[in-house]
């Protein structure tokens, strides 16, 4: 289920990064598993999810791709943006402001935002959001048609959805992850960017491999709004050769 598009408008955060002292705890448990429990004990908490609500965005995910950005500046203005597994959107709402795809910075090149993913997506201000599956046979060249041309960059926040068993689910989203890069490979332009997530685990090897071969930096990062508890990952391969 999509929540409801916003424009992603940032605000000054005065919060100290978004830290809250009080701990709120779940009132009504009755009928929920433990796991569902600390989960929404979890949300109420975490200073992220207020700040995501607070701000425009459509999930904490945001930041992430934010505070990837700030360190790395993929997201220039003028640049053509592949979002990969796209919603709920908070991704491509970050990158339409990064890359001025509204034409809101004067002077600045326009850039364009494409984000697709296997369900519906409710519209993004600015971007373009499609339903698509993108191993699908010829999905390069479809995006590359709605593009007008290759992608500056392709990123993915996107998850394998969760067996229960961290192993297999490790294998499922490294996999995944192995995919979109095959995919970023047919429509990244040369010295383009491909950012994913990961899972730490040991099977990341060869994806690494992988990149290495085709990218001119290859790193690793946990960003700051990544829950610590959390074994994800992202790798940021920048410097496409083609």
């Amino acid at each position: 289920m999509t929540e409801k598009a916003t424009g992603g408008t940032r605000k000054k955060n005065t919060s100290g990064r978004g830290q809250r002292d009080l701990k709120v705890k779940v009132k009504k448990a009755r009928g929920k598993t433990v796991s569902q429990v600390r989960w929404l004990q979890r949300q109420l908490n975490d200073p992220y999810v207020k700040r995501a609500k607070d701000e425009g965005y459509r999930g904490r995910a945001a930041f992430k791709i934010l505070e990837l950005d700030e360190k790395y500046r993929f997201l220039v203005p003028g640049a053509r943006v592949v979002d990969l597994g796209c919603a709920p959107g908070g991704w491509c709402q970050v990158a339409v402001t990064r890359v001025n795809a509204l034409g809101e910075k004067k002077g600045k090149a326009i850039g364009t935002v494409l984000g697709v993913d296997l369900q519906e997506v409710e519209p993004i201000a600015g971007a373009e959001v499609y339903q698509l599956d993108f191993m699908a046979d010829d999905a390069d060249l479809q995006v590359k048609e709605w593009l007008g041309g290759m992608a500056t960059v392709v990123m993915s926040d996107m998850a394998a959805s969760s067996s229960g068993h961290k192993q297999t689910d490790h294998l499922r989203i490294i996999a995944l992850c192995e995919a979109a890069a095959y995919f970023a490979f047919d429509v990244l332009e040369e010295g383009g960017t491909f950012v994913a997530k990961v899972l730490a685990g040991g099977a990341e090897g060869e994806l690494q491999k992988l990149l290495k071969q085709r990218f001119n930096s290859v790193v690793n990062v946990k960003p700051p709004s990544s829950r610590a508890d959390s074994s994800e990952k992202f790798v940021v391969a920048t410097g496409f050769r083609g």
